[in-house]
């Protein structure tokens, strides 16, 4: 069923994330809805430590240079983290353990403030931001997945249609 959507996915995400630096400045093109559903903690011994979450909804854009996030869903939103892209040409995920890597469209974004590092991986239906404090041996992932818009509540941004591809990451 939802294997027709894959030349449209293309498509839009060629059209949203393809064009680095054609956007002017302040253009910013919604990707989606998250939904925050798990986050842990590693420890600098390699132990993980769910910590329990209530589901955040997190608003995407671009402008095809930075990707900013917002957990106000709201149209009158300024309060975003923003990450600069390093890497528009896919993101490489195994869908089994010990399986073959496969490379879906994707972009990889950075953020460094106050000593703390985020790398941001996303996808047209995953979204996962990691965060290195400076002086911690604590790492934080948190994960989350795109929003069917019936879910949101909300118009289908361009790009919410990307989920289609693949219905399991």
């Amino acid at each position: 069923m939802m294997k027709h959507y894959r030349p449209s996915i293309v498509a839009l995400l060629a059209a949203a994330l393809g064009f680095i630096g054609s956007a002017a400045a302040g253009e910013f093109t919604p990707m989606g809805e998250y939904m925050i559903l798990r986050q842990m903690k590693i420890t600098g011994s390699g132990k993980v430590v769910e910590i329990p979450i209530k589901p955040l909804p997190i608003k995407v854009e671009t402008d095809g240079v930075t990707v900013r996030l917002s957990a106000d869903t709201s149209s009158d939103n300024d309060n975003w983290s923003t990450f600069k892209i390093y890497r528009s040409d896919g993101i490489g995920r195994q869908t089994a353990p010990g399986g073959p890597l496969e490379v879906v469209p994707g972009v990889q974004a950075t953020s460094d403030t106050s000593g703390v590092h985020k790398h941001l991986r996303l996808t047209r239906d995953t979204l996962t931001l990691t965060v290195f404090p400076g002086v911690s041996d604590q790492t934080l992932v948190t994960q989350a997945k795109l929003v069917a818009p019936a879910e949101s509540g909300g118009a289908a941004p361009p790009a919410a249609d990307a989920r289609a591809e693949s219905e399991s990451p």
